[in-house]
């Protein structure tokens, strides 16, 4: 009973920390502005099952893709396992649903090669990171904290999964020595190999370590739940619906302002028919988070740091300092404070998206070519933010590059980019 309590216990504090940082990120991402979505449900479900559920675009990297995969499908389906430790840790029980028979010692013995194959998708991902130094990997904003989330979750997954594989081992000596509860579970694929290992310990001492790796599995993972909601391991759930609220027209199609479109229709005939739009923004563009709307918040939100990305971006391999991911964890950062000085009653003006955090020479860098979006495995999109804070520059602040000035200033002089007056416009031809 005194097991049970504290099971419970430990649940719920787990359950209660990770669900208020749920609530603040929630938050956080409707301070957005609201924005109307187009296409249909069919085209979004489908959107969402082909990239976040099947891997899409993973596998235009097919060797970090089919590693990955092992990852994915090992978190997905052994959680079916962790269903039966939470009951078993409120009910007092031990293997609850072993009951139903041959079915459970399959599923047990799947759950293992699960777990063996997500320990070597983690240890070659911690080669890459660490020892093959993939560049991606150590660019200027991958700073300490971005560079150890990433190794402690690797080393997390590998330790929560060892425990899984070392309990499974204990118990199956325990259950050939005929000891209370253990129950016997077939053929064990991979813990059959740890066996040997464990074969001298004595009756208590197995169950001692079967305890503590139960304890340290289900613990493990109740931590790791509430971690994941600071890290960006967060895209493991924000990938589904950021798919789904991905864009379905043309990646290279920009998005038109209704105000803006109204003036120009009403100077080309004043008895123009005009609609408003009731979720037109207040203002041109955006400075800071807040004037985002909160599908470009949850794009951050749901940001892996991958770096693909910013490794596609022909500015940034031409030497610019844009980087699309230093995008997108620049507006997740940024987002945190805000939502902090919120709870906390404390100014936030004084500081913005816009040029404490994201400069100008990086905004000006970006070709708009969208090579970062096709690049993104989870459907992100810089540009919808990088053109934004730019319109917010060019029609709020009359801020731009000389070149853009310049060419600006002879469209509206010449009624054309070039600095030559319409008369001379075809001289070129008289040779």
């Amino acid at each position: 009973m005194i097991a049970q309590l504290i099971f419970i216990a430990l649940l719920g504090v787990g359950g209660f920390l990770a669900y208020k940082r749920f609530l603040f990120v929630k938050r956080n991402i409707l301070m957005g502005r609201d924005v109307a979505m187009e296409g249909n449900a069919a085209d979004r479900w489908n959107t969402m099952f082909r990239v976040a559920l099947g891997q899409g675009k993973m596998f235009t990297r097919p060797i970090a893709a089919i590693f990955h995969l092992f990852l994915y499908l090992g978190f997905v389906i052994i959680n079916i396992e962790v269903v039966e430790i939470i009951l078993d840790g409120i009910l007092g029980q031990h293997r609850l649903f072993h009951g139903i028979g041959g079915v459970y010692n399959l599923l047990i013995g799947a759950f293992e090669i699960l777990a063996f194959l997500v320990i070597v998708g983690c240890v070659v991902f911690l080669i890459r990171r660490n020892v093959m130094k993939i560049a991606r990997f150590h660019w200027r904003e991958m700073t300490k904290w971005p560079k150890s989330d990433a190794n402690i979750i690797l080393i997390t997954e590998i330790a929560l999964m060892s425990a899984f594989l070392k309990m499974n081992a204990a118990e199956s000596i325990l259950a050939a020595h005929g000891v209370e509860h253990y129950v016997n579970m077939g053929n064990l694929p991979i813990s059959q190999w740890i066996v040997p290992f464990l074969q001298g310990f004595s009756d208590g001492a197995l169950v001692a370590i079967e305890r503590f790796c139960w304890w340290f599995h289900i613990i493990g993972i109740l931590a790791f739940i509430v971690y994941l909601s600071y890290s960006k391991h967060l895209h493991i759930l924000l990938a589904f619906p950021n798919t789904y609220y991905s864009k379905l027209h043309p990646a290279g199609q920009l998005s038109n302002m209704s105000n803006v479109t109204n003036e120009v229709k009403l100077m080309m005939d004043p008895s123009a028919q005009v609609v408003e739009d009731p979720l037109a923004p207040k203002k041109f563009g955006a400075k800071d988070v807040e004037d985002l709307t909160w599908v470009q918040l949850l794009n951050a939100y749901s940001c892996t740091e991958c770096g693909r990305c910013t490794s596609v971006c022909p500015a940034n391999q031409t030497g610019k300092l844009l980087s699309p991911r230093k995008i997108m964890m620049d507006t997740r950062d940024r987002m945190e404070e805000v939502g902090k000085c919120k709870d906390a009653g404390l100014e936030y003006s004084d500081k913005s998206l816009l040029g404490d955090y994201i400069t100008f020479e990086e905004l000006w860098a970006c070709t708009s070519c969208n090579a970062c979006t096709e690049a993104c495995p989870v459907n992100i999109n810089p540009l919808d933010i990088i053109i934004d804070l730019r319109r917010y520059l060019m029609m709020e602040e009359s801020q731009s590059p000389e070149s853009i000035t310049t060419m600006l200033t002879n469209i509206e002089n010449n009624g054309a980019p070039w600095a030559f007056a319409q008369a001379d416009r075809g001289n070129w031809t008289k040779e």
